[in-house]
């Protein structure tokens, strides 16, 4: 039987060389399927796909994923940004001047005429990152299909005087378009519960990914130098880098008989899936997360290098979700086909009445500690 928790992770390198609990993952050769039966499943019931659409939607994805830094370098400065179309299953980039939309469009890519370029609106952002954000202000983001920063403000706090002194501010300092969100963001850190996948102090989160040494998660899961304990109470190993907030990423080291394999868990009613890479999705692709709390859960990527507010203080760089989650999800994996993407950080609502839900992508953790992800 599969034990639903960290250790089932860590220890499923045991099981994989027997060959029953694999069994229905995905081949371990780049000639395989995309992805598993869980993967398939939860994108069927979380974007209503039927299974031929979400396997078409996935190569779509994969395509549109290799193509985009190659469209980027046929744009030049001209670039303001990307996205993937699931109506068209096309990338199309946006671009400042029309001489670079013939180039772009011949690697593959579709074009739309912009005011600003990527370059342009990243600096507006970081004009808007040194302000002071109040609780009423959620999160703030480039969006290249606006050519413009979207600022996210509380729907209940529109009014606020210090919400709107902040709107002004950053309408100042390059262009703003302002959207609403039902609640403000929070963390998913939970308090002990048995059964779950690891503990910090009275903290319950999920592991995110392996990497060679141990594996990466939520930096608000716990601080330096925290001893990590697995599902059984047994001692894991120790935080020994995290960042939160201003960051929100971290990584535990693996010993005392823990070792870790290239897997995410489907928790025992769904397939696991392996992770093979940690190439980049474009916004409006696909994703699903993994959690110890409430499992898998899909949706699509809604923005990239969002700042969200939370009430510890801002946290920079991240990617927003269309996906569900909840308490005791933090730090639990972010997987798109089989490219591990990034690990949960926070959001609002829940999976019984949906929301959104930010990650912080797993290739500035990679870099920021000098880690390699364990790929299959």
């Amino acid at each position: 039987m599969l034990r639903t928790g960290l250790s089932a992770l860590l220890l499923l390198g045991a099981w994989a060389a027997a060959g029953p609990a694999t069994a229905s993952a995905a081949p371990a050769d780049s000639a395989g399927p995309p992805a598993s039966a869980a993967l398939l499943s939860a994108m069927q019931r979380d974007l209503g796909l039927t299974d031929d659409q979400a396997r078409a939607r996935l190569a779509d994805e994969k395509a549109a994923t290799a193509l985009e830094p190659k469209a980027e370098r046929a744009a030049g400065a001209a670039y303001g940004g990307s996205w993937f179309d699931a109506e068209t299953g096309k990338l199309t980039v946006a671009v400042t001047d029309t001489a670079k939309a013939a180039a772009v469009r011949a690697t593959g890519a579709r074009t739309r005429l912009v005011e600003h370029s990527a370059k342009q609106l990243d600096a507006a952002k970081a004009r808007i990152d040194a302000l002071p954000a109040p609780a009423g202000v959620s999160s703030w983001h480039v969006d290249p299909a606006t050519s413009s920063v979207v600022v996210n403000v509380v729907e209940s706090q529109q009014t606020d005087n210090d919400v709107r002194a902040f709107v002004a501010k950053a309408r100042k300092a390059g262009p703003v378009t302002v959207g609403t969100t039902a609640e403000a963001p929070q963390t998913f850190a939970a308090g002990t519960v048995g059964g779950d996948p690891y503990y910090t102090g009275n903290v319950r989160c999920s592991i995110g990914f392996s990497v060679h040494g141990g594996f990466v998660t939520a930096g608000h899961c716990g601080g330096v130098g925290q001893s990590v304990r697995g599902w059984d109470g047994s001692a894991i190993g120790n935080f020994q880098g995290s960042s939160f907030p201003g960051n929100d990423y971290a990584w535990v080291n693996v010993a005392n008989g823990w070792w870790t394999v290239p897997v995410v868990l489907g928790w025992g009613t769904v397939s696991d899936q392996l992770v093979r890479g940690s190439n980049e999705a474009p916004i409006g692709a696909s994703i699903c997360r993994s959690g110890s709390t409430t499992r898998w859960h899909c949706g699509r990527v809604l923005a990239k290098n969002e700042t969200v507010n939370y009430s510890q203080g801002a946290v920079h760089q991240m990617t927003k979700t269309s996906v569900c989650a909840e308490g005791g999800d933090s730090g639990g994996s972010f997987i798109s086909g089989d490219q591990a993407q990034g690990v949960t950080s926070g959001g609002w609502g829940n999976c019984s009445g949906g929301g959104e839900t930010w990650y912080q992508p797993v290739n500035e953790i990679l870099n920021r500690y000098g880690l390699t992800l364990h790929t299959a």
